[in-house]
């Protein structure tokens, strides 16, 4: 009966399937073993040629055979079995390794005959011995890879073993059994912190014990790592020897003889060649027509000129003419044409294009000693060009000058005043101060801010006078344009504020209360009376200066005077609802709600200085309705994605709006519903935009911390444009959170301007 391990095939206990062996392992045991792969599997090979064999010759006891054969088989016997048992195994498994060689004892004549002469060359090999009668041991130098046999299952993935407590079979059968392993993790550390040799030594699977890798085999596996060849000194880059060459070679590769087919004529290539025959014949296929090349694709553009003809032509032009060579082309100059060291250096370090000689004079003994010009080609090249790209004929043309083709614009130092330089700062705000406006006077100055406060300033002194809690982030303040009355509108949340300064004379202040001290009438506007509410201050508020509250359905975004001072229009942004402009009269009480309809996001809202005009700018346009008429009269077309600000000229002819994609755009009204210039001067969103009511000056403020001041002269004749001129650019603004100036206006008798910005300051220039 075979062995288990032998019925199961060549793959060990699972059979023949093999599966693929780890690479490091692969690489480590070439190392070490060099012979592991195939002296496992040639132990295996013999281990069934052994045990296969159903007829085996028995010698007899008392020959000398036998002797030698018996210390053979022990000595095989040693070397293909692992021992791990006890040693009165090893003394049992040698009485039975004949066990299975014996025969029925059947001898043939020619064996004996072969025996016979063995027994004959005993003494010849006992001289060969040194003479002594000592058997030499057969085995004692041979290296052969068969001999170093640790283990028997061959070449096999060692997880087939791994639920297993023996790992393959000897001769017997029997199981070999695995080394007992007493290592445990604490041995482990030990021995990673004391033996030197740690980090080098590789457990074999297959032969179950530790090896020490030497430093060639450790830089043989590091080579093998980065992908190198194992052989250190095997060049991966010596020239290749092509197999199949240009040369024709004496031999055929292949003398195998030609197919009959190979001159045979094929029938079907006959009946294709038939059908295309015919189909020419019947004039379905027409040949390709050959291309008389006789004229040539290539031509002289110069050479059919008739020079009698084209002569007499006032407008022609020859072709251009190689200049010919001078003395500094001479192989062989004067001396004075060639180069000294400083013009050599000059003329290497000029452009080629500016270089008044094509290349240097050179001097030589012979002309035999000239080398070849390295810039023919390219040379040759220009000149080709040149011929191709000159022109043919004379045309007339148009010399203008570019310098004509700019408009003559005036130097800024002849638009003077303007302002030039930073003179006041006032601080005093914590917050953002989103607003700023001037009184008609232009003695003072009031600023909202973030910080929930109202402050009142003097102009000349930057001393603030008065400050105002409102409790919330101010978004707008508006100083009343009437010289005759003190008051001022602060809007926050969802109130308009209506607050007396006391920041004038007394005829100024009597006047300001009779205007507020008008009895609210009973009835109500359209569509306003009932999301509108007009609160009297009292108390401590009207002590604060406080007179009125207008409370209104919807957050207030702006609030501005009409010029004579008695009506104010508000605005609420809201797609949602149709009251997003109110217009509140101050003497009556009463709001009113102009549109019935919504036309768009409302930015802002400004009044004509001269007519009855409401002037609503909304994302992407200026409407112009006349409240007499109750009617839209003109729409503007910005041409940008989001209107911020706009402001009207004092003359009312002229409308300027900024936009967030950095664009600032003027109209003029009587030329045209888009814009007549737009400037692109900002480098990020322009804020605010003022126009002066005095001289020809506007201003835009933009979120890069800058205010831009420009000339803007309007002429009363209709046939000339406008005249806009950048003048100025105003730095001193701090950006904070990508915000820079929030706002912009203009003192309204001198050329100067104030700003302000989210660094919590307001900039006055002069």
């Amino acid at each position: 009966m075979r062995p288990p391990w032998l019925l199961a095939g060549r793959g060990g206990p699972v059979g023949g399937v093999r599966e693929p062996i780890d690479q490091f392992q692969m690489i480590v045991l070439a190392v070490t073993s060099p012979d592991s792969f195939t002296s496992s599997a040639m132990a295996d090979t013999r281990t069934r040629k052994n045990v296969d064999e159903d007829t085996v010759v028995k010698v007899p006891e008392s020959s000398q055979k036998k002797k030698a054969k018996t210390k053979r088989a022990a000595v095989d016997d040693e070397i293909f079995s692992i021992n791990v048992g006890d040693h009165d195994e090893e003394s049992a498994s040698e009485e039975s390794v004949f066990s299975g060689l014996e025969d029925s004892g059947s001898d043939s004549e020619d064996e004996d005959g072969l025996y016979k002469d063995e027994e004959d060359e005993a003494p010849q090999k006992d001289a060969l011995n040194g003479g002594d009668g000592r058997q030499k041991e057969e085995y004692e130098q041979d290296s052969s890879d068969e001999e170093d046999i640790r283990n028997t299952v061959g070449n096999i993935p060692m997880e087939w073993y791994k639920d297993f407590p023996h790992i393959g079979y000897n001769l017997d059968g029997k199981k070999i059994y695995k080394p007992i392993r007493s290592k445990d993790e604490l041995d482990q550390f030990l021995d990673k912190m004391e033996n030197p040799d740690y980090w080098r030594t590789v457990h074999d699977k297959q032969t179950a014990s530790d090896v020490v890798l030497s430093d060639e085999q450790v830089e043989l596996v590091k080579r093998l790592q980065r992908g190198q060849f194992g052989d250190a000194n095997f060049d991966e880059f010596q020239p290749s020897v092509d197999f199949f060459s240009r040369d024709v070679m004496l031999h055929p590769v292949s003398n195998r003889p030609a197919d009959k087919r190979s001159f045979i004529p094929s029938l079907v290539e006959k009946e294709k060649v038939s059908k295309l025959v015919h189909a020419i014949k019947m004039g379905w296929i027409k040949p390709r027509r050959e291309r008389d090349d006789g004229s040539g694709r290539y031509f002289d553009l110069w050479g059919k000129e008739d020079s009698s003809l084209l002569a007499q032509h006032r407008m022609h032009l020859p072709a251009p003419k190689t200049p010919l060579p001078g003395h500094h082309e001479s192989y062989n100059p004067p001396p004075e044409y060639l180069f000294t060291e400083e013009e050599r250096d000059l003329w290497e370090q000029q452009d080629p294009a500016d270089r008044k000689l094509p290349l240097a004079p050179v001097k030589f003994s012979s002309l035999r000693q000239v080398p070849a010009f390295p810039r023919f080609i390219h040379e040759r090249f220009e000149r080709c060009l040149d011929l191709y790209l000159c022109p043919r004929q004379r045309k007339m043309r148009v010399n203008v000058d570019p310098e004509d083709l700019i408009p003559k614009l005036p130097k800024p130092k002849d638009l003077q005043p303007f302002p030039t330089t930073q003179s006041l700062v006032y601080r005093g705000h914590s917050g953002l101060v989103r607003s700023i406006s001037v009184s008609p006077s232009g003695q003072w100055l009031a600023s909202g801010s973030d910080d929930g406060s109202v402050r009142l300033w003097e102009v000349s002194s930057s001393r603030c006078v008065k400050v105002l809690q409102v409790g919330g982030a101010v978004k707008g303040v508006s100083w009343n344009p009437n010289p005759c009355v003190c008051l001022l509108a602060v809007a926050l949340d969802s109130l308009v504020l209506i607050v007396s300064p006391a920041l004038a004379d007394r005829q100024v202040l009597a006047a300001t209360e009779r205007l507020l001290a008008a009895q609210q009438e009973a009835e109500a506007a359209d569509g306003a009376g009932g999301s509108v509410s007009w609160i009297e201050a009292e108390g401590e508020e009207r002590g604060r200066g406080l007179r009125l509250k207008i409370r209104h359905p919807k957050a207030v975004k702006q609030v501005s005077w009409h010029a004579k001072g008695d009506y104010l229009a508000s605005v609420m942004p809201d797609h949602s609802s149709h009251q997003q402009v109110l217009i509140h009269q101050l003497s009556s009480r009463r709001s009113q709600n102009p549109f019935r309809r919504n036309k768009g996001l409302v930015q802002c809202v400004c009044f004509h200085p001269l007519r009855p005009y409401l002037l609503v700018a909304t994302q992407r346009s200026v409407r112009i309705y006349n409240l007499l008429k109750q009617e839209m009269s003109k729409k503007l077309q910005a041409n940008s994605k989001w209107i911020s600000s706009m402001a009207v000229h004092p003359g009312g002819d002229h409308v300027i709006c900024g936009s967030y994609d950095c664009r600032l755009s003027w109209f003029d009204l009587d030329l045209s519903t888009k814009p007549y210039k737009m400037l692109r001067h900002h480098k990020k969103a322009v804020r605010a935009v003022a126009y002066h009511r005095g001289y020809p000056l506007f201003a835009s403020a933009s979120d890069d911390g800058s205010v831009i001041v420009c000339h803007g002269t309007v002429y009363n004749d209709l046939l000339q444009n406008p005249l806009i001129v950048p003048v100025k650019v105003l730095k001193g603004h701090m950006v904070s959170h990508e915000l820079g100036v929030l706002d912009v206006t203009f003192h309204p008798s001198q050329p100067w301007v104030f700003s302000s910005g989210a660094d919590a300051t307001i900039r006055l220039f002069t």
